[in-house]
């Protein structure tokens, strides 16, 4: 026999075994696309009967995710038993859990954002809609996944952060409380009495729009500047991005009205300028000059005339 016949041998061997075997193929596909259709419908029903209670949008989207995932492991098994029918759900997780490590270690960065996607989802804090700051990157969390979660930047950049870099790095909520402490500095001049200066800044903030007169409002003598004294100016608004902005321009306007009102100068920055002796001397003789040749132009031009 040689080699030829063994290769014609071997294709037919294996087309028969291949032919053997597409009834099984057959319907280990059915009971995939059955398993995707059965994961579709279970997570629109989970986010149905959940977005009618009080669990975080976060939660909801995690349960989603397991709800999926379990019913396409039970599928892949359903679908790996059929076409190879020694292969028991036991022979499967072994297989799983030898491979898992050689997996593991090939894809650490994406198991890592998925395991800190989790541990984000199970927070109470930093809900989706929230502001927030992460090192340099910030904006509103518009979604979460187990493996990103995505920002939007204030002029509109959509940013996909892994989830790891969340988890490691300090998250600043913004939008954790409805209001927060904003704070500006506001120069008077050095002949300004800084007591009646006190006053007349604190109700100007009062008078502000969007400022919480509930809470305190502060107003501190902060340092002597080059040219003014300045005073630190803090007070409660919004804590969305648009509300500080908005509060910020308020109150700016309205002490800076108050202070015109009052007849008080916020200072700008004076300069004092000293020239070396020679240099007016030097001018003077030279503008001197000048004088001196114009006068005698004029007086050469007279005795023209005669």
């Amino acid at each position: 026999m040689d080699l030829v016949e063994i290769l014609v041998n071997r294709l037919q061997q294996m087309l028969a075994d291949f032919i053997r075997v597409l009834p099984q193929l057959g319907i280990a596909l059915v009971v995939l696309m059955l398993t995707w259709l059965a994961a579709k419908f279970a997570r629109r029903i989970a986010e149905r009967l959940l977005r009618h209670t009080d669990i975080r949008g976060t939660l909801i989207n995690l349960f989603e995710t397991v709800t999926g995932v379990i019913i396409w492991l039970i599928g892949l098994m359903i679908a790996s038993s059929i076409v190879l029918p020694g292969v028991t759900p036991a022979n499967l997780l072994a297989l799983v859990g030898l491979g898992s490590v050689a997996v593991g270690f090939a894809f650490k960065d994406i198991f890592e954002n998925f395991l800190a996607g989790i541990l984000i989802m199970l927070r109470r804090k930093m809900r989706i809609g929230d502001m927030i700051e992460c090192e340099d990157v910030s904006g509103k969390v518009e979604h979460i996944t187990l493996r990103d979660t995505y920002l939007r930047h204030l002029s509109n950049e959509l940013v996909l952060v892994p989830n790891a870099y969340l988890f490691k790095n300090p998250v600043k909520i913004l939008t954790d409380s409805s209001t927060r402490r904003h704070q500006v500095e506001v120069g008077v001049g050095y002949d300004v009495d800084l007591d009646e200066a006190h006053g007349v800044i604190e109700a100007a903030v009062r008078r502000a729009d969007g400022v919480d007169s509930e809470q305190r409002i502060d107003i501190f003598a902060k340092e002597f500047g080059d040219s003014s004294v300045n005073f630190l100016v803090r007070w409660w608004a919004g804590s969305k991005p648009y509300e500080a902005h908005a509060s910020r321009d308020a109150v700016l306007r309205s002490i800076k009205r108050a202070l015109d009102d009052a007849g008080m100068e916020i200072p700008y920055p004076y300069r004092t300028l000293t020239f070396k002796e020679a240099l007016p001397i030097a001018l003077e003789r030279k503008l001197a000059s000048e004088q001196d040749k114009h006068k005698a132009s004029a007086v050469e031009l007279g005795e023209d005339k005669y």
